[in-house]
């Protein structure tokens, strides 16, 4: 069975102040019966690592660099968020991909180097609204999935996040039918690739304008494992109440 998985993305958000937030979070769930994954700001990563110490709470990147170490003024890699107590980075978020220009080969590399480093890639993958409107989602998503997974995933160092972008903190949601459909396709085209074994063990996240209004009816979707979850994971309340949404299932 896989682990069901509740993970946060608090993007460009979050000083030290913000750490109280974290620190409600890992007291309510000191043994949760999901994983929890909270990835802040780089510079809140070490300190909110201390703050989850010994509970049900875990901390990840949003973003490595492709190369262990260098020349590289501004970026931090894989070994340096697992120093800082990271087990999991965000690889390929529509953010980075619009907004920095990352392609898919891109992504494999940074994937690479996140689990040469002992982290979890959560790679995302997700189709605009015009790419929506195309009938061109599934080609879209098959297209990422090849381009930035590399060939040593397993289901222990790979979590695919989809992540519809026009979705993402617009309040629209697809169609249950709509996420099932992706997913489902995720799921066929990780066991053609890998084989059955590995194929089944890789997680698969939602993202996308979830709440804990709507958690649970996206918790039932077929091979649906969690959430990816951007805004609602700033505050302890909003985000326990998806937790409690995926523990419920």
């Amino acid at each position: 069975m896989r682990r069901k998985l509740a993970a946060g993305n608090w993007k460009m958000n979050g000083t030290g102040a913000a750490l109280a937030e974290l620190e409600a979070l890992a007291a309510r769930y000191p043994t949760p019966e999901v994983d929890i994954l909270i990835c802040p700001p780089a510079t809140l990563l070490e300190r909110a690592a201390t703050t989850v110490e010994s509970s049900g709470v875990a901390v990840g990147g949003q973003d490595c660099h492709a190369e262990s170490a260098g020349a590289h003024t501004g970026d931090i890699s894989a070994e340096m968020l697992r120093d800082a107590g990271a087990s999991a980075v965000i690889l390929g978020h529509s953010e980075r991909r619009v907004d920095h220009g990352e392609q898919n080969e891109d992504i494999r590399a940074k994937a690479r180097a996140a689990m040469d480093a002992g982290l979890q890639a959560v790679i995302c993958v997700g189709e605009s609204l015009e790419q929506r409107e195309a009938a061109n989602t599934l080609d879209i998503i098959g297209g990422q999935m090849s381009g930035s997974i590399p060939d040593q995933s397993t289901g222990e160092n790979l979590i695919i996040a989809y992540e519809p972008i026009w979705a993402i903190g617009t309040g629209k949601v697809p169609t249950l039918d709509e996420i099932g459909a992706v997913h489902d396709f995720i799921r066929a085209r990780l066991e053609r690739r890998f084989g059955e074994g590995v194929g089944r063990s890789v997680r698969v996240l939602y993202g996308g304008s979830v709440k804990p209004s709507n958690a649970a009816e996206i918790f039932g979707v077929s091979n649906v494992d969690g959430a990816l979850v951007g805004g609602a994971s700033l505050k302890a309340d909003d985000f326990s109440g998806i937790v409690d949404a995926l523990r419920a299932m």
